[in-house]
């Protein structure tokens, strides 16, 4: 019987057991789960709801199930569905008993939508940090190519000369607005829903602020209902995700134009039309 069939007199199905499990996707949460739950167990210790010794254990548990992580060597139990369960149940192999304490004044609500938010923001980092080595690479090009001229077309037709240093720089302007998408996205999700409890608070006097400052958010979600239902910012951001996409799609495409050019550093950008192209031209 899984561990949320408390109400079942019955053995799960395995075909429900299958279809439930999502360990092999949400381990990526691992990391940032345990983050949250270091910066709870201290919550619990400031509150006074936990003694020192246990805030310690607790803490040191965690840090060293985070290090088998980081190398790899973890051993994910297919058993206990999800990374939330599989955690919980290293840190009681790890500290014994007292892990259970762990989820005093924690609803796995606000534990999954904190580590979500925390994913999510990993994710917008790295990315940003990706269209910053394009855009770099793309000026780069553009200084060394800056007097390539290269037919410019538009409808599929020659118009005017253009400098390729022109053309590539059109796509650093493309991603700068990625990136304000992204940094727009990043602001709106990075408030802390610890502390909501499954749905109305979690019954303990807890310093969500203080929880939130540790844990690098800029606040706290005002509503407890919204903060554990909100999933808006995973939305915004494969949106913005999309239309980085969509240029990055068009910078192939264009790269790769049916003439011939010859750069300043005297490279040849070249590719032979095909038979369907060399037809419609």
């Amino acid at each position: 019987m899984q561990r949320w069939g408390g109400r079942f007199t019955g053995r799960t199905d395995e075909r429900v057991v299958e279809f439930t499990r999502s360990i092999e996707i949400d381990a990526a949460l691992a990391l940032d789960d345990i983050e949250g739950s270091i910066a709870h167990a201290r919550g619990l210790g400031r509150a006074g709801v936990l003694p020192p010794a246990d805030v310690d254990a607790l803490v040191a548990g965690l840090q060293g199930i985070a290090a088998e992580v980081q190398a790899g060597t973890i051993e994910w139990d297919t058993a206990l569905e999800d990374v939330h369960m599989n955690l919980e149940a290293a840190l009681e192999a790890r500290i014994g008993p007292v892990a259970r304490k762990l989820h005093t004044g924690r609803s796995r609500n606000d534990q999954v939508a904190t580590d979500l938010r925390l994913w999510t923001r990993r994710a917008i980092d790295r990315l940003d940090g990706g269209i910053v080595g394009m855009e770099r690479a793309l000026v780069g090009l553009a200084e060394r190519e800056i007097e390539t001229i290269l037919p410019g077309t538009t409808h599929i037709q020659p118009a005017q000369p253009v400098l390729l240093a022109h053309h590539l720089l059109a796509y650093v302007e493309m991603l700068e607005r990625d990136r304000g998408r992204f940094a727009d996205a990043r602001q709106r999700l990075n408030v802390s829903p610890l502390g909501a409890g499954a749905l109305a608070g979690a019954g303990y006097p807890l310093d969500r602020e203080a929880t939130a400052r540790e844990l690098g958010f800029e606040g706290v979600a005002a509503n407890s209902m919204d903060a554990v239902s909100d999933r808006d910012f995973v939305v915004e951001t494969l949106a913005a995700a999309a239309l980085a996409m969509v240029h990055l799609s068009r910078l192939a495409e264009e790269i790769t134009p049916g003439f011939r050019v010859r750069t300043s550093r005297g490279c040849v950008l070249d590719r032979q039309l095909d038979d369907a192209e060399q037809a419609e031209s």
